[in-house]
């Protein structure tokens, strides 16, 4: 699976200025060598034994981390001050904890200070650190690769503590890559994951924007785009909407603790799995086929988050519309993708009036403020708009004026 990009630092490889053209892409000749991290994910198909294992560490690092955060919040009480405790001064009274990846119960410690970090410097957006719960059917923990603890050799990976691993690499690592961190999780459905981070260094050849694309956001369809068909969303939650109701009515029946109710709970969750899966591989074929055509993509810098919510007085609220299209995750596949060839996505501001400005001559009708005008008139040159058309044209427009 293809992960987010982080480009750490560029190399100018030819200072030469210049450019030539390529079918319909426009180079720069100044090559340059980024230093990218990036993510691959594989299944795994551990023994009984290596699952036990994994479920000893998921227990351990969450044990750890519950401990440590309410350690600190009773120091704080009595002393007003910070505690900074450690995973390796509890291994004494907790033996146990010796049995597993110490790296593991290390990046517990590490997201339990980036939680506390985020809530101190910016509560308006975190909250306080919360205990993490033995009943949250997703669980991981991370442990990173020191002196070649974590490799892969033919169709297994060595993990600390645990051994040879069978794993599905369907795809290879790049060439001179170097694995840094890895995370194991398990799903709600009981399939194992590996999610690689890796390093290496990519060659990209920066491109000068020649075509561009608008995409306005839509609720029932993901987006409406100014020179493409619309993507006309699935809605794959809502087409399973049915099935899940009736997996989970049966789920509440069964008896709490017995063999049946663990059969049914893991058949919502394949159901689950299957709707996120299905959404995933929408998503990541979409992006693709745009990130391949086009050299600069235009979105709005939208909330998805406020729209899902209900705003006093009854103003708008699409909820599972929303959250069932994955606009976020789209635009994060978009923006990776454009970057790893030399592409940009650019973010218009929110309150670009994109739907109220007529494309043709630039009239701002303001009278179009409201949802319900799905096509409108231009009172200044006549043109008749379609509101989702128009607003995509003028975010190419924009994107193209920000990008000169």
């Amino acid at each position: 699976m293809e992960g987010n990009v982080l480009v750490k630092k560029l190399l100018s490889a030819d200072n030469r200025r210049g450019s030539y053209r390529d079918n319909s892409q426009v180079y720069r000749k100044s090559r340059q060598v980024m230093i990218v991290n990036k993510a691959y994910r594989y299944r795994l198909y551990p023994t009984r034994e290596q699952k036990i294992m994994f479920a000893k560490t998921f227990g351990c690092v969450r044990f750890i981390y519950n401990k440590m955060l309410s350690d600190r919040i009773d120091y704080y009480k009595e002393t007003g001050q910070k505690l900074n405790n450690t995973p390796a001064q509890y291994k004494e009274e907790f033996p146990w904890l010796k049995e597993v990846d110490s790296l593991a119960l290390a990046n517990a410690q590490l997201n339990l200070n980036k939680a506390y970090s985020h809530f101190w410097n910016d509560s308006q957006h975190f909250g306080k650190p919360r205990f993490k719960s033995k009943k949250n059917s997703r669980a991981s923990y991370s442990t990173n690769n020191q002196k070649g603890s974590v490799r892969i050799e033919g169709h297994k990976v060595k993990l600390p503590k645990v051994g040879w691993v069978k794993l599905c690499q369907h795809r290879p690592l790049p060439e001179n890559s170097i694995i840094k961190t890895v995370t194991i999780s398990k799903t709600p459905s009981g399939k194992y994951y590996i999610s690689m981070l890796v390093e290496y260094e990519n060659q990209v050849l920066p491109v000068i924007p020649k075509t561009f694309l608008g995409l306005d956001f839509a609720m029932h369809g993901l987006y409406v785009a100014s020179d493409e068909e619309d993507a006309k969303y699935p809605d794959f939650l809502r087409k399973a909407e049915k099935r899940l109701a009736k997996a989970q009515q049966k789920l509440s029946k069964k008896q709490k603790g017995s063999h049946n109710r663990e059969k049914q709970r893991l058949r919502v969750a394949i159901l689950h799995e299957k709707v996120a899966n299905q959404r995933r591989d929408f998503l990541h074929k979409k992006s693709r086929y745009l990130a391949d055509r086009y050299d600069a993509i235009g979105i709005e810098d939208i909330s998805v988050k406020a729209m899902a919510k209900r705003k006093k007085g009854g103003k708008f609220s699409f909820g599972k519309s929303v959250a069932d299209n994955g606009w976020n995750l789209f635009t994060n596949m978009l923006e990776y993708k454009l970057a790893w060839q030399g592409k940009q996505l650019i973010k218009i501001d929110k309150w670009y009036p994109s739907s109220q400005l007529c494309h043709i001559c630039g009239y701002q009708n303001h009278e179009t403020k409201e949802l319900s005008v799905r096509e409108w008139n231009c009172p200044k040159c006549g043109s008749h708009h379609n509101r989702d058309k128009n607003a995509a044209i003028n975010i190419r427009e924009e994107a193209r004026r920000i990008s000169a």
